[in-house]
């Protein structure tokens, strides 16, 4: 196994990888907006190359059933035009909505859709189970179709010979196209597939399978991504995701019974990206977690033994929050927190909790 490798199956446990695939309207402008500005607000950096956060199982643990959403017709019956077109193929007939009828997006908006690849999957039966990434320069969009998987995962231009480099270890690559893109395509095993696209607009895609697949199944899923136009691409996002408009109403349930460390600011998490409900709940009690620890340290500090118990206190009762509850059917995170918490609680943090809890 690669050191590469390695760094994949730490990423792919990560749970700040929100999920893919229905219609946001009005929402998108607000989403697209975030991308632009990327706020760096909060505990939640994370060390180059580790992402600690764990979330049970390769692929299980991009989605919940409950987020997964069926890519939607009008979506995924792109016409097909000149391959090689910058914009990609745009949508016919135009994205619409009941209640606002045909999506309109801002110059900014659009250009900031076209710094992302854009890639779908023109088949039935696929359902996009994750997006993460909107506030990054890499990210990915994961579909599901039955026991199969095809995350489509994008990364800087300038990674690209270092990754290359690596999947050279994994196979010789195979010369391949994905809508007219030259690529290259890696086995891992004989139902184990990769499938590297050429950096184009700053970026470079890798499509890597998930799940029982044979070569020729691979081959005419391969055959089916489409690149598309930034209005469908808008437009397939998925309803379900905590977008900045949603953020002071998912916010509100996360911490309805969460007690809130000295000067925390709920304004701040406008700027955590777009999430699923894990990813979403993930980030704000890791913010929640190093605040109470950062108030711990400091009355440790100050000789404050009240404010001392306060934070301990405060740090015992995650066991009772509701959220952490949710989320720990479906991930790791949960018994991550409680075990720093209770260790904090017991008499100080634990040697690396800023890894573990994603504090700065």
């Amino acid at each position: 196994m690669t050191d590469e490798h390695l760094g994949r199956m730490v990423r792919d446990a990560d749970p700040y990888r929100p999920d893919v695939i229905r219609h946001l309207d009005g929402a998108a402008q607000n989403l697209l907006e975030e991308i632009m500005s990327v706020p760096t607000l909060g505990p939640v950096a994370e060390p180059p190359g580790k992402r600690p956060r764990a979330r049970r199982g390769m692929m299980s643990g991009l989605a919940g059933a409950s987020v997964a959403a069926t890519l939607l017709a009008g979506v995924l019956a792109v016409s097909i035009l000149n391959v090689d077109q910058p914009e990609g193929r745009p949508a016919n007939p135009p994205i619409t909505s009941e209640a606002t009828g045909p999506a309109a997006y801002s110059a900014m908006v659009l250009k900031a859709a076209e710094e992302n690849p854009r890639l779908l999957i023109d088949q039935p039966g696929w359902k996009a189970t994750t997006v993460y990434g909107f506030a990054e320069k890499e990210g990915t969009i994961a579909f599901s179709n039955g026991g199969r998987q095809l995350e489509m995962n994008w990364y800087p231009a300038a990674q690209y010979d270092g990754y290359h480099k690596d999947r050279l270890q994994v196979s010789k690559p195979e010369p391949v196209k994905v809508d007219g893109w030259p690529a290259d395509l890696f086995r891992y095993s004989a139902s184990d597939f990769a499938v590297m696209l050429r950096p184009r607009d700053g970026s470079f895609v890798e499509l890597r399978t998930g799940g029982a697949w044979t070569r020729s199944e691979f081959d005419r899923v391969v055959a089916d991504v489409v690149r598309v136009d930034a209005h469908t691409w808008l437009a397939a996002l998925p309803a379900e995701i905590v977008t900045p408009e949603r953020v002071n109403e998912q916010a509100a349930k996360v911490l309805a019974d969460v007690p809130l460390p000295p000067g925390f600011d709920t304004a701040a998490l406008n700027g955590l990206g777009t999430n699923d409900a894990y990813q979403f709940g993930a980030k704000v009690t890791s913010r929640i977690g190093c605040g109470w620890i950062a108030e711990w340290l400091r009355a440790k500090e100050a000789g404050d033994d009240a404010a001392l118990r306060r934070a301990a206190d405060a740090l015992r009762s995650s066991h009772k929050w509701k959220v952490l509850h949710q989320m720990n059917d479906e991930g790791d995170w949960p018994e991550v927190f409680w075990e720093t918490a209770d260790k904090v609680a017991a008499g100080g943090p634990p040697v690396g909790y800023k890894d573990a809890l994603g504090c700065e």
